[in-house]
C-alpha cells in the first residue's frame, strides 16, 4: 500500500502542489504541524504563500522527533524558496539553510530581525508579491522534487535551495553547507582529552619536490561548488587584483559581525581563487570551537597539573595592563576560564589551553588577558600537513619578530645563487612592473628550520617606501616564493591610502602609541622617513650569501609525516614543545581538510598594535641572539628594539 504524503499548510501554493500530486500519491492534508501525521507517512510538505519562521522552528522539532523527512516552499519579499529537503538525522536543516541565505544578503541585520519579528508575531498570511503565476511556478518544482524522492532518485533540494525571482520566474538552485553551531541539527561531540590526541599517520607528498599531499586539481572540483556561492555560500563573492605584480584573488565572507576577507597569492588567478577559499575556511575554523564543544571552565589553580601555563606563551606587562583603557586584565590564576584540550607533540599527551589563545579574536572580554590573533592557524588535506604549516607559520613569524626585537644583523642571500628560475622570474617581475628591489635575508634561529626574512625597497618617488614580510619551510626558495608574495600583495594598491593619509602615520613616527590597528605597521614603514630603523639591515655592507652556503638542511623524504618528525627533533632538541589544538570544522570534514593551531610556548607571537606586544615570559628573545653570535652575552628587556615592528 502507498505511503502518504502529508501537506502541512494552506493557501495557493498548497493546493496547486496538492492537486499536481495527488492523482499519484495519497495526500493527507493538515493545517498545522500541531496534528499526528498517518503512520505510513513518507514526505511532509510545508507550503505558505508568506514566510512564516515560526512554522519551519515547530516542523523542525516535530520531524526530528518523528524522524519523517520534510520539503518546505514559501515566499519572501518577492522571492520563492524551495527547500532544503531535511532529513533528520543528517545535518544541514531549514535554520542552517536560513542563516546562509541571510548572511548571503546585503541587508543581513535588517532581515534577521524581520525573522525574529514574523516568529514572534506568527507571521503573515500572504506576501503581496506572491502572484498566482509566481506560486504556480515554484509548484512545478516542489512537484517534481517530491516526485524524486518519492521515486527513490536524488533530488536537487538535498544540501540545496530553489531561488525564485518571481517578477521573471527567474530560478536558480544554490548549495549550502550545515552550521556546525546549529541549534537545530549540530552533532558536535563534547571536547575531550581522547578526541584531542595526534597519533602521526603516514602522509605521502603529491610528488619528490612537493610538500603537500593533496592536489590542487582535486580540490578544484569541490572547493567552489561547496562553499563559493552569491546567495547561499559560506563564502559569497570573489574578487581579482589587477594591480598586484602576481595573481592576487580574495573571497568575502560574510558575517553579522562584518565582512571577513581572505587572500590567496599564486602565479595563477584561479589557483589564487581556490587558495584564497583555502584561506577562508581556515579563518572559518579559527574564529570559536565548532569541531568540539568547549565543556571544561575552570581556574588555571584546579587544572595546572595538566594545562598549559598562559605566561610561557608571552603575556603583556605589569605596566600595559595599568594602561587606562587597556582592553585585558592581568591573568589570574584563581579566575575560571574556558579551556579546550590540545595535544603536546612532544610531551606526547593531552593539554588544556585557554580557549582565548587557541582561537583568533576571543581575547576580549571579562576573562581576556592577551591580544591572540590566527598565528599558528593552518589548513591542510591532512592532520600532518595542517600541522607543519601551523608549525612554519609560528617559525616564520618568530624570526621576523625576533630580528626586529633584537636588530640582528642577518646574512643577506643572493636570490641568483638560488638556482631556481621562478624565483628569479618573480624578483624580476617585481622590479618592472612594481618598481621594486628586493633584499632577502637568513633569519633562521637556533632551531634549524630555515626562515627567511624579505624586504622591498621602492625605487620610484611615490608609493611604499618598504614592505616587509617572512616565510619559513623546509625548502628555503619556498619561504622566500611565500614572502615574496606577501609583499607583492601591498605593492602599488595601496599608494593611494599612503598619500591620503600621510600625516596620520608620519605622526606615528613621533608617537609609538598612535600605532593601534594591524594595518598602522605597515603603513608607518611606507613613510621614507622610517628607513632608517632597518639600517641594522639596510647599512651591512658584507658579501652577498648563497642559498646553498647559509641554509645546510634538505628533504628527502617522501612522506610529509617524516618531515614533520625531523622538524619535531629539532625543536625537542631546543626545549620547545610543539602543542597542537584541532580546529577541524564538520564544514572541511567532507572534503577531507583538516585545520589546526599550533602554539610553540617560548616563540614569539605576531601581535598588532603596538600596545599590544607580548613579550613578558619570552626569555629566548634575549638569549638567542647571544647563541647564534650576533650578541656577545645575553640580552636584556631594556635593550630591546621598542620601536613598533614593520609587519603588515
Amino acid at each position: 500500500m502507498s505511503s502518504f504524503v502529508v501537506i502541512v499548510g494552506e493557501g495557493i501554493l498548497a493546493d496547486r502542489v496538492c492537486a499536481q500530486i495527488s492523482a499519484r500519491y495519497p495526500v493527507f492534508r493538515q493545517s498545522s504541524f500541531e496534528k499526528r501525521f498517518p503512520v505510513r507517512t513518507d514526505l511532509v510538505l510545508a507550503l505558505d504563500d508568506a514566510w512564516n519562521p515560526a512554522v519551519h522552528q515547530q516542523a523542525e522539532e516535530v520531524m526530528r522527533e518523528a524522524e519523517v523527512p520534510w520539503l518546505r516552499g514559501f515566499v519572501s519579499f518577492g522571492e520563492g524558496v524551495i527547500g532544503p529537503l531535511v532529513d533528520p538525522n543528517t545535518p544541514g536543516c531549514s535554520q542552517c539553510a536560513d542563516l546562509r541565505r541571510l548572511l548571503g544578503g546585503k541587508e543581513r541585520h535588517e532581515m534577521r530581525e524581520v525573522q525574529g519579528k514574523l516568529a514572534e508575531d506568527g507571521g503573515i498570511t500572504r506576501d503581496p508579491w506572491a502572484s498566482n503565476t509566481g506560486l504556480g511556478h515554484m509548484a512545478h518544482i516542489i512537484a517534481a522534487e517530491a516526485d524524486r524522492f518519492l521515486q527513490g532518485e536524488k533530488a536537487h533540494s538535498e544540501g540545496q535551495v530553489c531561488l525564485t525571482e518571481l517578477k521573471a520566474l527567474n530560478s536558480s538552485w544554490h548549495p549550502f553547507v550545515p552550521d556546525s553551531l546549529c541549534g537545530v541539527c549540530s552533532r558536535i561531540p563534547d571536547d575531550s582529552p581522547e578526541l584531542a590526541r595526534v597519533s602521526l599517520q603516514p602522509s605521502p607528498k603529491i610528488d619528490k619536490g612537493s610538500f603537500r599531499c593533496t592536489p590542487l586539481g582535486e580540490l578544484k572540483k569541490v572547493l567552489v561548488k561547496d562553499y563559493l556561492d552569491n546567495r547561499t555560500g559560506l563564502f559569497n563573492s570573489k574578487m581579482y587584483d589587477l594591480v598586484t605584480p602576481f595573481a592576487d584573488a580574495s573571497v568575502n565572507m560574510p558575517m553579522f559581525s562584518g565582512d571577513e576577507g581572505t587572500a590567496g597569492r599564486t602565479q595563477v588567478y584561479s589557483d589564487s581563487e581556490l587558495t584564497a577559499i583555502l584561506e577562508g575556511l581556515e579563518r572559518h575554523c579559527g574564529l570559536q570551537p565548532r569541531g568540539k564543544r568547549t565543556v571544561v571552565h575552570e581556574s588555571y589553580r584546579n587544572v595546572k597539573d595538566h594545562a598549559l601555563d598562559p605566561v610561557k606563551v608571552g603575556v603583556h606587562t605589569d605596566e600595559q595592563y595599568a594602561m587606562p583603557g587597556f582592553p585585558f586584565a592581568k591573568f589570574d590564576g584563581d579566575r575560571a576560564i574556558d579551556w579546550v584540550w590540545g595535544y603536546s607533540l612532544i610531551e606526547e599527551r593531552p593539554i588544556l589551553v585557554p580557549e582565548l589563545l587557541s582561537y583568533y579574536s576571543l581575547g576580549c572580554g571579562s576573562s581576556g588577558f592577551v591580544y591572540e590573533t590566527s598565528n599558528g592557524c593552518a589548513l591542510g588535506g591532512s592532520r600532518e600537513e595542517a600541522i607543519f604549516y601551523g608549525i612554519m607559520e609560528v617559525v616564520e613569524r618568530d624570526s621576523f619578530l625576533l630580528t626586529w626585537y633584537a636588530e640582528l644583523n642577518l646574512p643577506r642571500l643572493d636570490p641568483s645563487a638560488a638556482d631556481d628560475e621562478e624565483l628569479e622570474l618573480m624578483i624580476e617581475r617585481m622590479r618592472t612592473v612594481a618598481g621594486y628591489d628586493l633584499y632577502l635575508y637568513n633569519s633562521t634561529m637556533e632551531h634549524g628550520i630555515p626562515s627567511v626574512f624579505a624586504m622591498a625597497k621602492n625605487r620610484k618617488d611615490e608609493g611604499l617606501n618598504l614592505i616587509l614580510a617572512a616565510g619559513a619551510h623546509l625548502d628555503p626558495v619556498r619561504a622566500a616564493k611565500s614572502a615574496i608574495q606577501e609583499i607583492a600583495g601591498m605593492m602599488l594598491n595601496l599608494d593611494e591610502k599612503l598619500e591620503k593619509n600621510k600625516a596620520k602615520y608620519e605622526k606615528m613616527l613621533y608617537d609609538d602609541s598612535l600605532v593601534t590597528q594591524m594595518d598602522d605597521h605597515g603603513m608607518l614603514y611606507g613613510l621614507p622617513q622610517a628607513e632608517e630603523r632597518l639600517g641594522f639591515l639596510l647599512n651591512d655592507s658584507r658579501p652577498l650569501r648563497s642559498f646553498r652556503e647559509e641554509f645546510k638542511r634538505t628533504s628527502e623524504h617522501t612522506d610529509l609525516t617524516d618531515d614533520l618528525k625531523d622538524i619535531l627533533a629539532a625543536l625537542r632538541s631546543r626545549n620547545l614543545d610543539v602543542i597542537v589544538v584541532d580546529q577541524t570544522a564538520p564544514e572541511l570534514e567532507k572534503n577531507g581538510l583538516h585545520c589546526v593551531k599550533v602554539l610553540i610556548p617560548g616563540m614569539l607571537p605576531m601581535t598588532f598594535g603596538h600596545h599590544l606586544t607580548r613579550l613578558t615570559g619570552l626569555d629566548r628573545v634575549l638569549n638567542v641572539p647571544a647563541e647564534l653570535g650576533y650578541a656577545d652575552r645575553p640580552l636584556t628587556f631594556e635593550e630591546l628594539n621598542q620601536k613598533p615592528h614593520p609587519f603588515p
